[in-house]
């Protein structure tokens, strides 16, 4: 179902890659270890990464809280937005219109 958004899916799945490459240990979210992580090149990561996006994007809409790695993502249908946090620290937001 994903996410109710007004921007092109391309665009924010676009930023919500780059957002939550900013959280350091989210291939945890993958059942992966650090190791099984350097081992991949970096296209490798970034299709990891945009795999994690899509599952994001989707698991949004039926959880507006989704913990990855040390992160979270947080769906806020009030401002239109997708937060990325570690603790209590926003590291950015992807705007959905």
């Amino acid at each position: 179902m994903g996410v109710k958004h007004g921007r092109d899916y391309e665009g924010i799945l676009t930023d919500l890659t780059m957002a939550i490459g900013r959280i350091p240990d989210r291939y945890v979210f993958f059942e992966m270890d650090s190791e099984e992580w350097e081992r991949l090149g970096a296209s490798e990561q970034l299709e990891v990464d945009e795999a994690l996006a899509e599952d994001l994007f989707y698991g949004l809409g039926e959880d507006s809280i989704i913990p990855v790695g040390s992160g979270v993502v947080i769906h806020d249908k009030d401002q239109h937005r997708i937060h990325i946090l570690i603790g209590e620290e926003e590291l950015t937001f992807v705007p959905l219109i």
